[in-house]
């Protein structure tokens, strides 16, 4: 099959715009190589793995462990975290711990998704501790 006949990017269709899409309606989503079955984030149109066009989306069950986290000042501005989560379905994403001070995020802590809405779009935060 050509790659052609696969993949087929509309403005409603292209990768970011689908996560975005998702997360509005509550949900974390990553996608899945359907040649070699590897997670895939942040959404792409090929797998990085080994090319393949083949990819479907798959709903994370949001929860997942600290791998890495720091904290930054802005001068004038409350700290906040910057954190690597290892997301039980394989992949990793940058993103805040949000239920705990800035400096007290703990690696291997778990932690689970909280989508923020405050602003214009939806944010994918977390929270420590499980359901």
């Amino acid at each position: 099959m050509s790659v052609d006949a696969i993949i087929t990017l509309t403005p409603d269709t292209a990768p970011d715009v689908v996560f975005k899409r998702k997360l509005a309606e509550g949900e974390l989503s990553y996608q899945q190589c359907e040649a070699c079955s590897s997670s895939v984030f942040p959404p792409r149109v090929l797998c990085p793995a080994c090319g393949s066009p083949e990819m479907v989306w798959k709903k994370s069950s949001g929860h997942g462990v600290v791998y890495s986290a720091t904290t930054l000042y802005k001068r004038g501005e409350d700290p906040y975290n910057v954190s690597l989560i290892d997301v039980d379905e394989g992949f990793r994403m940058m993103s805040s711990v949000i239920n705990v001070p800035a400096d007290d995020v703990t690696i291997g802590a778990r932690v689970m998704l909280q989508i923020s809405t405050d602003g214009e779009e939806p944010i994918p935060n977390f929270v420590k501790g499980t359901k």
